[in-house]
């Protein structure tokens, strides 16, 4: 039985994972003798015997010299201990952090998005994953699109929150939520809400858009495109919060996502203007890279982010 089991141990240890052969030697070496470096690694005292008579060989030095009473490091035993003290330690330590990683007591989570998408969408889950693991650092980036795109490409970002259509073969993409755009007017144009517009009526209102290259902008110009009419547009700026300041007091009617503005709304400082060609809705979405698996940090993140309720 005890040839049958050193049998097996020796195969494991030539076959399987020579750095088992450190293992063995650095336990020996610390212990200074054969039988009770077996009894730790809950291996047979041959197994030990063969294992460093095996990293002797490949190494081509002999690590130890045999006392009646153990075994002591020959000078180049004690080098070898030396870096296989360290090696060891090192992969200790990434053991503990992959498992601090895994515990979520560690790691990192990017994410890019644009800024009223962080504000109304990412926000409420960040605010609930920073609350349960506190110990994750969250990189947070704000940028278009394509920035977003590229930088996933790049290796930069983890996940990305961007409006879709997206078409990069790069790139995963995964719808998260549906939105409704519309235009808003602050109390100066008050009455212009009380019928529905035909989109040449709402062109004769002063429009606050953002500015170009942004995909909203895209998509409203598209928009007013498809209705036959080339807009003026009197302000473009790249801040949801200035559009909608600027609405607010009476310089025009403002193109926005409906759910961004429901508190002002609500409240009576802005109004939806009606029109009788309808905005289509756009979707929001998820996208991450292609090739690549994502961290268990990422991961949990999304679980979060596709289980909370969308605008």
């Amino acid at each position: 039985m005890k040839f049958i089991t050193f049998v097996i141990e020796v195969f494991y240890i030539t076959t399987i994972i020579n750095s088992e052969w450190y293992r063995i030697f650095l336990t020996t070496a610390r212990l200074g003798n054969l039988t009770k470096a077996a009894q730790e690694l809950h291996i047979t005292q041959p197994s030990v015997s063969y294992a460093i008579k095996q990293l002797e060989a490949s190494l081509d030095v002999k690590l130890f010299d045999r006392l009646s009473k153990g075994v002591a490091l020959t000078p180049e035993g004690a080098t070898l201990l030396d870096y296989v003290e360290k090696s060891f330690t090192l992969l200790e330590a990434a053991e503990s952090k992959l498992h601090a990683i895994k515990n979520l007591a560690s790691g990192e989570l990017r994410i890019g998005a644009s800024g009223p998408m962080i504000k109304h969408l990412l926000l409420p889950s960040l605010d609930r994953f920073h609350a349960d693991h506190p110990s994750v650092r969250i990189r947070l980036s704000q940028g278009s699109t394509s920035d977003i795109a590229r930088r996933l490409k790049n290796g930069q970002l983890d996940i990305g929150l961007v409006h879709l259509p997206l078409s990069d073969p790069e790139l995963a993409v995964r719808p998260l939520c549906e939105i409704q755009d519309c235009f808003v007017v602050g109390r100066n144009y008050q009455a212009r809400s009380e019928q529905p517009l035909s989109v040449l009526e709402l062109t004769r209102i002063p429009l606050l858009l953002f500015t170009p290259g942004s995909s909203t902008r895209q998509f409203v110009d598209t928009w007013l495109s498809a209705q036959g009419v080339s807009a003026e547009v009197d302000i473009e700026l790249s801040s949801l919060d200035m559009l909608i300041e600027l609405a607010v007091r009476g310089y025009g009617a403002a193109f926005l996502t409906r759910a961004f503005v429901q508190q002002e709304l609500a409240e009576g400082t802005l109004f939806e203007l009606p029109l009788l060609a309808p905005i289509p809705p756009r979707v929001i979405g998820i996208v991450t890279r292609q090739d690549a698996s994502l961290s268990i940090t990422a991961e949990r993140f999304l679980q979060l982010l596709q289980q909370d309720d969308r605008v």
